[in-house]
Order: structure tokens, then sequence, then C-alpha cells
């Protein structure tokens, strides 16, 4: 059993950046790919970033490329996300889970979830 918390969402400007932690309150995420997916309210999860377990491989979606970069430290058994470059577009509640195997970014291959972080992106 794996319980997994997010942090540091929040209330940004656009242009503005943050950094989201994945952490294993129960459990560790050190031997796990981990990813990130993001829902705004009545949609579906929406694939952000994966990282596999020792941080050789990482995977975005096209929609945050270039902005945000995701990375690890398993000695801390942490995920982190670093979202910059911020737009409205990019407000949502952000998701964190793990798999065993590869990167995807499907949300249905991913076994255990957090609850979530807020993030809010608006002038």
């Amino acid at each position: 059993q794996v319980q997994l918390v997010e942090s540091g969402g929040g209330l940004v400007q656009p242009g503005d950046s943050l950094r989201l932690s994945c952490a294993a309150s129960e459990g560790t995420v050190s031997g796990a790919t981990v990813g990130w997916f993001r829902q705004d309210p009545g949609k579906d999860r929406k694939f952000v970033a994966a990282i596999n377990w020792s941080g050789g491989i990482t995977y975005y979606g096209d929609s945050v490329k270039g902005r945000f970069t995701v990375s690890r430290d398993n000695a801390k058994n942490t995920v982190y996300l670093q979202m910059n470059s911020l737009k409205p577009e990019d407000t949502a509640v952000y998701y964190c889970a793990t798999r065993v195997g590869s990167v995807s970014g499907t949300f249905a291959e991913y076994t255990y979830w957090g609850q979530g972080t807020q993030v809010t992106v608006s002038s």
C-alpha cells in the first residue's frame, strides 16, 4: 500500500512558477514510475508528466513540454514537478500517481493516487 501526498499548489499569476511535490506518507515511491495528471471539474484526468524509477526517463504531455520539468529525489522519497511560465489553462487539480513499469501517459495504468493539490493561474 502506498499513500501519496501532493503539496505546493496555490494561486499564481500568468508567467509565474510553482513547484509541486509528491511524497509517500506510507510506502515508497523510490522504486516506481511516478506520473503527474491534472483535472478540471467535470473533465477527464489529463496526463502532464512522468518519470521512471531512476529518473533516467521522463515523458511529457504536449501542452507542458518546455515549461514543466519532472524530477525525483529517491533519498527523500519525493517526486517534483517544476512548473514555469504558467498559463491560465494550467489551472487544475494536480495529482501524482505510481505504477510498476516504465513511463505512461494513460491514467488507468497507475495504481496509487494522491488526493491532489489545486493550482490556479489567474491575473
